[in-house]
């Protein structure tokens, strides 16, 4: 029983070094269809053919890093509202949280940014699904403010192009030009939402006045 256990471990760290090894070899002028499984296993230090032990094929090992991915996105995103408890600030620690994901974390984002809209059908429905995972958790947390799910949902739906687009700009910033690409994202949420809560409040006149929204 013991050494079963010591073998899953190992199996484990081996499949965690082949995802690492894949994510190392991105850049910004090398995308994931680019990359062969010889040198993904050689980066991993093992042989090309104990990569099967482990992921059927390339496809299946990039789809986990989609999920990875998006997976660790979303945990910075809820760690950043649970930041908001001490910091105050809705959108900018959201914002900040983010680019903190953008420089630590940048081929991660390159993969979930590229494969959007990459020629496979199987990746692009894994990253869109990624980005709906996004969306709805933004949306639960803005209904906790009181707004309607359909409110809430068309928010955070709008809120992820601007994040995502900002991201992909980000990726090719100094320091510098990336403080100022954030504070005019956080400048773009704030109008956002500022509109979404005057347009909220539109509707509930009308509806007050029985007119038309």
């Amino acid at each position: 029983m013991k050494s079963m256990g010591i073998r899953a471990l190992q199996k484990e760290k081996t499949r965690r070094s082949l995802i690492d090894a894949a994510f190392s070899q991105l850049s910004a002028d090398r995308s994931f269809s680019n990359l062969s499984l010889r040198e993904v296993a050689r980066e991993a230090g093992i042989a090309p053919t104990s990569f099967y032990r482990h992921f059927k094929d390339m496809d299946e090992l990039g789809l986990t890093m989609v999920d990875e991915g998006g997976l660790l996105l979303r945990q910075l995103m809820r760690q950043a509202r649970q930041r908001i408890v001490k910091e105050g600030s809705v959108i900018r620690t959201s914002v900040e949280t983010f680019m903190e994901f953008i420089e630590s974390s940048p081929n991660v984002f390159r993969l979930l940014l590229r494969e959007r809209s990459g020629t496979s059908c199987e990746f692009r429905a894994a990253v869109v699904r990624e980005i709906q995972h996004f969306s709805a958790e933004l949306t639960e947390y803005l209904m906790t403010t009181g707004m309607g799910r359909d409110e809430a949902l068309t928010q955070a739906e709008a809120s992820v192009i601007l994040v995502f687009s900002s991201g992909a700009e980000a990726l090719d910033l100094d320091r510098r030009e990336r403080d100022e690409l954030a504070e005019r994202l956080i400048m773009q949420l704030r109008m956002l939402a500022k509109g979404a809560f005057w347009y909220r409040k539109e509707r509930e006149r009308n509806r007050l006045k029985g007119g038309i929204e």
